[in-house]
């Protein structure tokens, strides 16, 4: 029988339910570490990154061993106690949403006043300690990114930074042409967003493999 939550505990029941068991591991993790899996009427496993999706939630690892793991092994299968397919690139399907949440994300918070792009102010905002993260194009010209990493260098509290989008994918996102520099600002929508950015770490790396400038701030393993 399983302990029930002690109400007297440090952790309230709120975050006892925020908590799932990943099916390769056993362990119990945050939700925000995991990605949650359903079954569609197809019966293909289908990635449920928003965790809105209706079904019983079966819950992998936020990391592309994990999944793969989880679908060759039969996993979501043995959980689902039915036959369920789980396609060969689920985790490149993963990969893909997240890629595509961070740009939608980017796009909101632009709309929230919470992104600002643009070498002069994007300067601005890191020189106010002002900036969570720095986007940087990965197909941006290296001059304005040694700049604006330079004055990280020299700030108490640098950006981390980021460089899996090109160039156009930020334009697309945000609504306008080629973007180059961006500074997502802090606060609860960045909170959010690096959420999102902590999972893709299980699926690349978030900076180009030529890029060997970062900021001194935090980095995200």
């Amino acid at each position: 029988m399983s302990k029930k939550p002690d109400v007297h505990d440090p952790k309230t029941l709120a975050e006892v339910s925020r908590q799932r068991r990943d099916l390769v591991s056993g362990e119990v993790m945050e939700e925000s570490k995991l990605v949650r899996f359903v079954i569609g009427p197809d019966l293909q496993v289908v990635p449920d990154l928003a965790r809105k999706l209706p079904g019983r939630g079966m819950w992998v690892a936020a990391d592309r061993a994990s999944i793969e793991t989880a679908a060759k092994k039969g996993l979501f299968a043995r959980a689902a106690k039915a036959k369920v397919i789980a396609a060969p690139d689920l985790a490149d399907q993963v990969e893909r949403l997240l890629i595509r949440r961070l740009l939608d994300g980017l796009g909101l918070a632009r709309r929230a006043s919470a992104l600002i792009s643009g070498f002069a102010k994007v300067s601005a905002a890191i020189h106010n300690g002002k900036a969570a993260w720095l986007v940087e194009a990965s197909d941006g010209a290296e001059d304005g990114r040694r700049k604006l990493l330079g004055i990280c260098r020299n700030v108490d509290k640098p950006p981390r930074l980021i460089g899996v989008f090109t160039a156009e994918e930020l334009g697309l996102a945000l609504g306008g042409e080629n973007v180059i520099h961006t500074a997502f600002l802090a606060g609860r929508t960045a909170d959010r967003w690096t959420s999102d950015v902590e999972r893709l770490t299980g699926f690349r790396p978030l900076l180009p493999e030529g890029w060997r400038e970062e900021p001194a701030g935090k980095r995200v393993k």
